[in-house]
């Protein structure tokens, strides 16, 4: 009786794994290799476009009104009426980048991002990118959102992330070992079949890090309710106001700005420097330095009128989300989870082809039984 239910619940998970793969395939194996690509982006684009990151030190010894400006200049040779709405200090080796966006958007319009990329010692223009129209830029669009606009394509990856996840964990139950132990589900000869072998030896050893990929992909990929989630359990800062148009005139100075930052809070860092976005219905404005240092992050917030600051360091739950997108992305978790999760996005594609050639043979099998079935046996002659 135990042994039935056990087969009959395993065929259930069977048929689970099965139909998501089957139905899903089309759509998970593109998301997910664009994910694989996008772990290395920055040293991937380097080989690409190497004249991008040619520069020469590691110094950001200029202030940020110069990068501005230069940034300025080479846009306006490109496209007219670019605004800068973010100054990216690098880390050591790589080039400082300016986020420009146009200074009035018509509604509906697809948000226009150029970034400029500027050598950290001189301010010299190395390049001048529409992010959308980049490769890595239509990688990271279509790994977020299916290059499908608004918050629609966002849910459908979030829901092929619930199906990944599914898979993962009944993959999981399917590789049980039935009647023996643990150990000897690791072995290789499993089956006298190649594709079996691969698909049930990779699929362990992927199956817990794919999980856990897929898991932080669902909390990216619903972010209002992942907040609401979040801010349940751990106490979270208030979310700067998003959107808005980039303002054309501005009381202080960038300059001044980050003077006021780094005065408020003398042991930290200026990681980035957000200009001020004139938002609809709001008449005040205000810049804000994302700043790091001791371990800790924290955040200046500068009145534009009155230059008055207001420095707020990360609460435990801004902390947690900050992970769980470094987990997703494989990024400063060190190499060897940067390689899990690459192989995460590559392993995928071998599992669809070897599920799909298992599963056709297996119908090939069944189909030769019944036929063996069904012929008539002859009675040997009396």
């Amino acid at each position: 009786m135990a042994d039935a239910r056990a087969a009959k619940l395993r065929r259930l998970w069977l048929n689970v794994h099965l139909w998501i793969g089957v139905g899903l395939a089309t759509l998970l194996i593109p998301i997910l290799l664009s994910g694989a690509l996008l772990v290395w982006h920055d040293e991937i684009d380097a080989r690409i476009n190497p004249h991008r990151y040619a520069v020469t030190g590691t110094q950001v010894a200029l202030p940020p009104a110069v990068y501005l400006s230069k940034a300025a200049e080479a846009a306006a040779k490109n496209l007219a009426g670019l605004r800068a709405t973010a100054l990216r200090y690098p880390e050591p080796g790589w080039p400082v980048r300016v986020v420009m966006r146009p200074e009035n958007r018509e509604p509906g319009a697809r948000p226009q991002i150029v970034t400029v990329f500027l050598d950290p010692p001189t301010a010299a223009v190395l390049d001048v990118m529409e992010f959308r129209s980049s490769f890595f830029g239509f990688l990271h669009v279509f790994h977020e959102n299916l290059t499908i606009p608004e918050y629609s394509g966002r849910q459908i990856v979030g829901w092929v992330g619930v199906g990944m996840l599914i898979m993962s964990l009944t993959g999981i139950w399917l590789w049980w070992p039935r009647g023996s132990g643990l150990l000897l589900g690791l072995r290789w000869t499993r089956s006298a079949r190649f594709t079996f072998n691969l698909h049930h030896l990779l699929g362990f050893w992927i199956s817990i890090p794919l999980a856990v990929v897929s898991l932080t992909g669902i909390y990216l990929a619903f972010p209002q309710t992942a907040r609401t989630v979040m801010s349940s359990m751990a106490t979270m800062n208030q979310q700067p106001p998003r959107g808005g148009q980039p303002a054309q005139h501005t009381t202080l100075t960038a300059d001044r700005a980050l003077e006021i930052a780094v005065k408020a809070a003398p042991n930290a860092e200026p990681v980035a420097l957000f200009l001020p976005m004139q938002q609809r219905g709001e008449s005040g404005l205000s810049w804000r330095v994302q700043m790091a240092g001791r371990g800790d992050a924290l955040s200046a917030t500068i009145d534009d009128r009155s230059g008055q600051v207001n420095v707020v360091r990360l609460q435990s739950g801004d902390r947690t989300a900050a992970w769980i997108r470094w987990i997703h992305e494989g990024s400063h978790s060190g190499p060897v989870w940067a390689v899990v999760v690459f192989l995460t996005g590559i392993f995928p594609s071998i599992f669809a082809v070897t599920g799909i050639i298992m599963w056709l043979r297996k119908r090939s099998d069944r189909k030769t039984l019944d036929t063996k079935r069904a012929s008539p046996r002859l009675r040997p002659a009396e």
